[in-house]
């Protein structure tokens, strides 16, 4: 969590401090963050080991499995980022305006050759994550898969799973575009904060 906390100042942005480790959740969580920046963005993220590991999807996730999503590392978050949704000021590492876009319950899927279920904590560390996402926007199965050659070497892809929350006709990325907790829009969550500040 230090690159975290080096890339931030405190004393300008409202995002969230690291907080020590607390006690694991029983289910852990996810949360995407739709993010105005440089470029608008999605942040992926999963609780494993006690902090939210961090993927940025410049397209957002996809409903359709034959779709492959290229999912950047980013670095880990304290878990209680999940809960930002404001802007970042300008000049500030990331800065723009954040949204929580859908968030949820997740666990994993992935499984050994005997069965077994594997650990999310394991599954990062191999470069494949399968997890079932228990979202208002997204469900079901999605997999995050490292690249280990190539050009996309330390990349990642994010691919929804072929179940029955597989939907190619759906794009909730453009059909369903405001906050899952306030129902704002990015446009209404920094018009919201310009009056705060003033």
């Amino acid at each position: 969590m230090k690159s975290y906390n080096e890339k931030r100042d405190f004393t300008k942005t409202r995002e969230p401090k690291d907080s020590p480790p607390k006690k694991k959740n029983e289910d852990p969580i996810f949360v995407i963050q739709k993010h105005d920046a440089t470029n608008l963005h999605y942040d992926f993220r999963l609780e494993i080991d006690n902090t939210l590991k961090s993927w940025s999807v410049p397209k957002g996730p996809s409903t359709d499995p034959s779709v492959k999503r290229m999912a950047i590392p980013t670095e880990d978050h304290p878990i209680t980022y999940a809960d930002f949704e404001g802007t970042i000021p300008e000049g500030q590492y990331g800065g723009g305006t954040v949204m929580i876009w859908d968030h949820g319950t997740i666990e994993s899927n992935k499984k050994d050759e005997d069965g077994n279920l594997i650990s999310l904590e394991e599954s990062f560390k191999a470069g494949s994550i399968e997890v079932t996402l228990h979202g208002k926007k997204l469900q079901g199965g999605y997999n995050l898969v490292e690249m280990k050659s190539g050009k996309m070497k330390g990349n990642w892809l994010l691919i929804k799973q072929d179940d029955e929350h597989a939907d190619a006709r759906r794009n909730p990325v453009s059909t369903q575009s405001k906050s899952v907790v306030t129902g704002r829009s990015l446009k209404d969550i920094e018009k919201d904060e310009q009056k705060e500040s003033k």
